[in-house]
């Protein structure tokens, strides 16, 4: 791990520390854990964050692949189901669209 991208890693952790349930933090902190290739703390990050705010509609994508490399297939196309859902919800026809299209490869 770099010193910058451990820099970015703990002021992330520290804003999340300070404001739980500021989505934008924790999932930024996912994509720093997922550049790390760490799936384990990036997933955890997503569920919690998607606990907290399942209309975070951009964290359903980059869970859902995460269950993708580790194989478990099901359960990716479950998270893209709920994040269509929640796109669709909000209004967001380009992330339903995305999130499709990540099912439809999922399900191949």
């Amino acid at each position: 791990m770099q010193a910058s991208e451990l820099t970015r890693i703990e002021k992330l952790q520290a804003f999340i520390a300070r404001n739980p349930s500021d989505g934008f933090s924790r999932h930024a902190l996912a994509m720093e854990y997922i550049k790390l290739g760490d799936d384990a703390s990036a997933r955890h990050q997503l569920e919690s964050l998607l606990e907290q705010d399942p209309g975070y509609v951009g964290s359903y994508y980059h869970l859902g692949k995460i269950m993708e490399r580790n194989g478990t297939l099901e359960l990716a196309a479950e998270i893209y189901k709920q994040g269509i859902k929640a796109a669709e919800k909000a209004g967001d026809r380009h992330a339903a669209g995305e999130l499709s299209a990540a099912l439809l490869n999922c399900e191949d």
